[in-house]
């Protein structure tokens, strides 16, 4: 080597050792940080938001994480169970596909990805307690005021008692009625529906299914021989959460009016298990009358189904065409054991708006609700596409067998592909005035609304009116 070449080396003999000290202390300062992430700062307010409404010794969930004592022996399994994207066996069981989509929606208890983080840290670190005074106060009852997620309600409505044994097929049909008591007519603002029983908690379960006998049930309420007073409600399911009607979109329930309990699917639990539902009702104030209309769109498939054995990926779809101007309130994928995900597009013209996707568990259904700026606000003639993906090989955990062909059924070794998220239908006025409102959000006209895809067209302007012959001649 010349002695030209010299200085060169040195120099970059410099930079190496500056360059590696460098890293050497940025990884110092980043391993100081991430020492300090600790249960009682960082990962108790997590716990609290998202897991312990389930986590807690009343609720469905196998095992309380109320505290450090009952969350250490399970930090490991945490962490893995809250990686594992939004599919089957994730917690807190929320499905939303981040990557697609609409991503606001009303009690989104779903971790960022800082909080994922903060979770991997803590664990890495051996999950510190750390400081006890660093805790968030105390949940006064981890299922909400008197057990119910939405605070407590204005009315509650208790169903028939059943008898389920120990042991015994599963049984569908018609558990009774139930009198709701109301003496005038009341616009519903929520409803929230939890079973009651005798199981004992002190038991553990692997499944949010061991703790109940209620699979699912569909109900409506009515007035006998009173036309006009008929509702039905957004079915009942494990794991499901309550149902919010947006203030533009409240649900009747008529003075007496009896909730009928029909289409109920029962099955044994391991234990001789009394139980009843009961049915938790918040009111709009008194005066209340809604802004739209209740769409009957209804997108999917329960009949004519054809799912091979031993096969991943398959696709199912169904199409609707929307006749009136449509706000979507809820998405809400129905599937059984061999399904693993669901999306929803909507076809506009030559545009495709890729609405939601959502993977799918048959131990957690669950319904999404947009927020209500988020919404979709779709015009008539839209194209409403509906895709269902099913998985019967040994990967997907939730199916008993995978060897038969299966087709629609009741019981979730069959099959059903549907939306049974509801829509509210508007005027052509309502429709614009929606849509200036949503106009109005957008910073920029470089912004755009996912679920408005006609708000980056112009807003409508009305003609003038045309002067009469009267007028023409008195100018």
């Amino acid at each position: 080597m010349s002695f030209e070449g010299l200085p060169r080396l040195v120099g970059a003999i410099g930079l190496a050792f500056v360059a590696t000290f460098g890293v050497s202390a940025a990884a110092q300062a980043q391993t100081a940080r991430t020492a300090e992430i600790t249960y009682s700062k960082h990962i108790a307010p997590i716990l609290q938001r998202s897991c312990v409404t389930c986590h807690n010794p009343d609720g469905g969930a196998p095992m309380s994480l109320t505290n450090f004592e009952e969350v250490r022996p399970y930090a490991r399994a945490i962490n893995a169970r809250t990686h594992m994207g939004p599919r089957a066996g994730v917690m807190p069981p929320w499905f939303v596909e981040k990557n697609i989509g609409i991503q606001r929606y009303k009690g989104d208890p779903s971790l960022s990805e800082d909080e994922l983080a903060m979770i991997a840290t803590w664990v890495a670190n051996g999950s510190p307690r750390g400081n006890p005074a660093d805790m968030p106060p105390p949940l006064a009852k981890a299922m909400g005021e008197d057990g119910w997620l939405l605070g407590k309600p204005d009315l509650i409505v208790k169903g028939p008692e059943i008898f389920v044994p120990a042991v015994a097929p599963d049984s569908w049909g018609d558990v009774g009625d139930a009198p709701t008591g109301l003496v005038e007519d009341r616009w519903v603002k929520s409803v929230e529906v939890r079973e009651v029983n005798d199981i004992p908690r002190a038991e553990g379960t692997k499944t949010v299914g061991g703790r109940f006998v209620f699979h699912h049930m569909n109900y409506e309420s009515s007035v006998a021989g009173q036309p006009g007073t008929s509702t039905t409600w957004p079915i009942h399911e494990i794991g499901r959460n309550p149902d919010q009607f947006p203030d533009s979109a409240g649900r009747l329930l008529a003075a007496n009016s009896v909730l009928h309990l029909n289409a109920s699917h029962v099955h044994a639990n391991g234990h001789d298990t009394h139980a009843h539902l009961e049915f938790g009702f918040k009111f709009f104030p008194k005066g209340y009358q809604p802004k739209y209309k209740r769409s009957g769109v209804l997108l999917g498939n329960g009949n004519d189904l054809d799912i091979k054995p031993n096969q991943g990926g398959q696709e199912i779809h169904a199409f609707a065409t929307l006749t009136e101007h449509t706000k979507i309130i809820a998405f809400e994928p129905h599937l059984h054991a061999q399904g693993v995900r669901m999306c929803l597009e909507a076809i506009w013209g030559m545009n495709i708006q890729q609405l939601t996707c959502v993977g799918y568990d048959h131990n957690w259904v669950k319904q999404y609700i947009y927020d209500d700026d988020a919404a979709p606000i779709l015009p008539k003639g839209t194209i409403l596409h509906l895709v269902g993906f099913l998985d019967t090989t040994a990967s997907n955990k939730n199916m008993a067998d995978g060897r038969n062909w299966t087709g629609g059924g009741r019981r979730s070794v069959a099959n059903m592909f549907i939306d049974l998220g509801y829509s509210v239908q508007m005027t052509e006025e309502q429709f614009q005035e929606e849509m200036a409102h949503r106009r109005s959000l957008m910073k920029s006209r470089n912004e755009y609304d996912l679920g408005c895809p006609l708000c980056w067209a112009p807003p409508v302007v009305q003609p003038a009116a045309r002067p009469t012959q009267q007028q023409q001649g008195n100018q």
